[in-house]
């Protein structure tokens, strides 16, 4: 029986694991979580894979690795310019990956009443244990309601001036595939997230997320497929960004905050 990511009562189950890491990331990830340790020391309290690689479908060259990393307090400037020579390390020295993102936060904003049903449900669902203890203990079991579907994706367009200021500012075919492949990702997961309360379920496979989305809206399912197609191989294109600021982005964020609301206000870290 396909429960769509969710258990038989309902509640998302884990996406992702270490026993699913196929054999060509092995050496990544183990690296990973040495340099991780040796660069946080004390002031790590937990670390995590996200991503196609914990859930073994990642392509040799082509995919990136997500890490999310807790630390015992909130982080500062030098904890994120280690998080960038990490990474950067990483990327250099394993050919398997293109590219490596790295989220650092403090694990009391993990597991803060605000972030319950934002990062709390990212760590606690999408994200697999590496180092540490996983803070998925101390947090609820999800379900893909409205709440959650609000939290997660119901910033869309507070997000929007940024990305068009960051497109604005580009001039580099580089600069242009990392959008491609960024704004993408994050489009299609948020038309996802509209329908996901109606839908019932949990998929982390942009196409599918983009077949799912299209039975509920036929008119703009084209265009999520295009979307999902180009998050996983980005282009250098300017105008496909420019669609996505200019038409995708605008009509998506109407329409999340018409079903959904918008996204509770966070505190100023």
């Amino acid at each position: 029986m396909d429960h769509r990511g969710l258990d038989e009562d309902g509640y998302f189950e884990r996406d992702g694991s270490l026993g699913r890491i196929q054999p060509e990331f092995a050496g990544l990830v183990a690296a990973a979580r040495g340099r991780l340790a040796e660069a946080y020391g004390n002031r790590l309290h937990s670390a995590y894979l996200y991503g196609s690689v914990p859930r073994g479908t990642a392509r040799p060259g082509r995919s990136d690795l997500d890490l999310l990393i807790a630390l015992h307090r909130e982080p500062s400037d030098e904890d994120r310019d280690t998080a960038e020579v990490l990474g950067r390390g990483l990327d250099q020295d394993f050919p398997q990956i293109d590219g490596v993102g790295i989220l650092l936060y403090g694990k009391e904003r993990l597991l803060s009443e605000p972030e319950r049903h934002d990062l709390g449900w990212f760590l606690a669902c999408l994200c697999t244990p590496l180092l540490g203890a996983d803070l998925a203990e101390h947090l609820p079991r999800y379900r893909p309601d409205s709440l959650l579907a609000r939290e997660t994706n119901g910033d869309l367009a507070a997000l929007l001036p940024r990305w068009r200021a960051r497109f604005q500012a580009a001039s580099e075919p580089a600069e242009f595939r990392r959008m491609s492949r960024f704004f993408s990702r994050h489009l299609v997961r948020t038309a996802f997230t509209l329908v996901m309360p109606e839908w019932n379920g949990w998929t982390s496979d942009l196409a599918e997320s983009a077949e799912v989305f299209g039975r509920y809206y036929p008119r703009r399912a084209a265009q999520l497929r295009e979307a999902a197609a180009v998050a996983l191989d980005p282009v250098e294109d300017p105008a496909v960004v420019r669609r996505y600021l200019d038409d995708l982005g605008p009509w998506l964020a109407a329409e999340y905050e018409a079903r959904h609301g918008t996204k509770t206000p966070r505190p100023a870290v």
